[in-house]
């Protein structure tokens, strides 16, 4: 199967070796098996909590990607259980991706995953499908710093990619700060599709990711008056 651009750009925010890589809700194992085949992490675990997918994806792997019974250690180990259950390695650097569910679901996996392992530091590389501005509400409050961040769009979709630790000392921005370039007709239909929507929410008291998205596209016009 062909990687998707969401997946691509995530696998090119991985550019140095880590000890443990954790691609969690994996699906079919696509952007792990490309971090295995790169030498990105001495172990790359996929984790999924579906056994059928788990099983599938052992065998492709073994057919694929199929390492020697001789070695000390195996470059990619399958683990069929709730990500919110994980416990992280703590002999050397961990890297976290969760991609391609929704912002509450991410907040509930991160909120086990942080209760497991006090203490540990970690980067975390997430892409959530919706829900971003309390995702990133939750990031901030629990301590996760920005390395960096990229907004990208496929098949008329658009996906907010962050890349987080937590040691960054960068904060996180509510709505996004450096992925946003909107001299581009893409993030400009982004920003203008998430203000529409929270505008549809409608109520009695205005949200504040409204306010907080309005302020971000009056700014981009002062800027092209």
């Amino acid at each position: 199967m062909k990687t998707s651009k969401r997946l691509t750009a995530i696998n090119q925010r991985v550019i140095k070796h880590y000890q443990d890589i954790w691609d969690c809700c994996c699906d079919h194992g696509l952007l792990g098996a490309e971090l295995v085949k790169r030498n990105s992490a001495s172990c790359v675990h996929f984790v999924d909590c579906v056994p059928q997918i788990c099983q599938q994806l052992e065998q492709q792997l073994q057919q694929h990607l199929a390492y020697s019974s001789s070695s000390l250690t195996s470059p990619w180990q399958v683990h069929c259980q709730d990500v919110a259950q994980l416990k992280l390695g703590k002999n050397g650097n961990q890297l976290v991706i969760i991609a391609g569910v929704g912002g509450e679901l991410c907040i509930q996996l991160l909120k086990g995953i942080l209760e497991h392992n006090h203490a540990v530091e970690f980067e975390l590389i997430i892409c959530p499908v919706h829900y971003q501005y309390e995702l990133r509400q939750f990031l901030q409050s629990n301590g996760f710093g920005l390395i960096n961040e990229q907004l990208i769009e496929e098949n008329r979709r658009h996906y907010e990619i962050l890349h987080l630790s937590t040691t960054a000392n960068s904060s996180i921005h509510h709505v996004g700060d450096t992925m946003w370039d909107l001299s581009k007709p893409e993030h400009r239909a982004y920003l203008n599709k998430t203000i529409a929507h929270y505008r549809r929410m409608g109520g009695k008291t205005v949200h504040p990711a409204l306010r907080a998205y309005e302020s971000l596209q009056d700014h981009s016009l002062l800027d092209n008056s």
